[in-house]
């Protein structure tokens, strides 16, 4: 990764300053603001150094988000994004956290993926197909975020500042691991989003991009026209199925794949 520039750098770090204070997600203005989609990325990158930087941490991986019919009406925005995911937060099924730590908590349900090796340069783009070969497991997965009380009426027009925000992600609860899952059973699996035991939502894998699978190799080209690789042992969460839900102390938060498995959080 190139050294960001200082414009890159002051407005990640006005993005750290607008979380440590708490403050309303709200699109970057003026000078600070992101001219392109290059530019949200380069804010990012910067964005992402300095949180490992105040936080000691190492990169874990990515996230894709906007990659379902749910997830694009309630964005109003028609293509994907992607996200850095940290190691300090990738928690096992079953992992409690405090709802105070976040502005407004938000919970997505997503199959994730872990690559089993680095993916090699490639002069044709990654497809579904290509990139099987090179998913060592699938699991199911639940993607905390924090979407500081946005507007969801005007985030279409927020997008950029998402991008450098890095897609809002604040960590990942990851359940088992499973190997040896082929790509029709992947595109097939059928998940149920459960709060307190009630149905919130349920989607398929083909709602992802019309494939998981399609989502890991669309982060695996977008990634390469970045000048960026995908390494082995990456965790890659490839979108949530249902709506994002906003759930609230008390609240226990499940994710049923059949063929998968399951994954849970407790929001205490």
């Amino acid at each position: 990764m190139t050294a960001p520039s200082a414009p890159a750098y002051a407005s990640a770090a006005e993005l750290l300053r607008q979380h440590a204070a708490r403050e309303t997600f709200r699109a970057l203005a003026g000078a600070l603001a992101p001219a392109d989609t290059p530019a949200a990325y380069r804010i990012q990158d910067s964005y992402v150094a300095q949180l490992r930087e105040q936080r000691q941490a190492t990169l874990a991986g990515y996230k894709i988000a906007i990659t379902t019919p749910a997830m694009r009406d309630m964005v109003g925005f028609q293509d994907s994004v992607s996200g850095r995911l940290l190691a300090d937060q990738l928690y096992r099924s079953g992992h409690s956290l405090n709802s105070r730590d976040y502005v407004r908590l938000i919970v997505e349900f997503e199959i994730a993926f872990e690559l089993a090796r680095d993916l090699p340069v490639r002069a044709n783009a990654w497809t579904g197909a290509t990139i099987l070969e090179h998913v060592k497991f699938a699991y199911p997965a639940l993607e905390i975020a924090d979407d500081r009380q946005a507007d969801y009426a005007s985030l279409n027009r927020s997008v950029l500042t998402l991008i450098a925000d890095n897609a809002w992600n604040q960590g990942l609860v990851l359940g088992d691991p499973v190997a040896g899952m082929d790509a029709d059973g992947i595109q097939a699996l059928q998940g149920v989003a459960m709060i307190d035991g009630r149905e919130v939502g349920r989607g398929s894998g083909r709602d992802v991009l019309g494939h998981p699978l399609d989502a890991l190799a669309w982060l695996a080209n977008h990634l390469a026209a970045r000048g960026l690789p995908l390494h082995g042992g990456d965790i890659v969460t490839t979108g949530s199925l249902v709506k994002s839900q906003f759930p609230v102390a008390g609240n226990r938060v499940a994710f049923s794949l059949p063929g998968l498995g399951e994954v849970h959080l407790a929001v205490d």
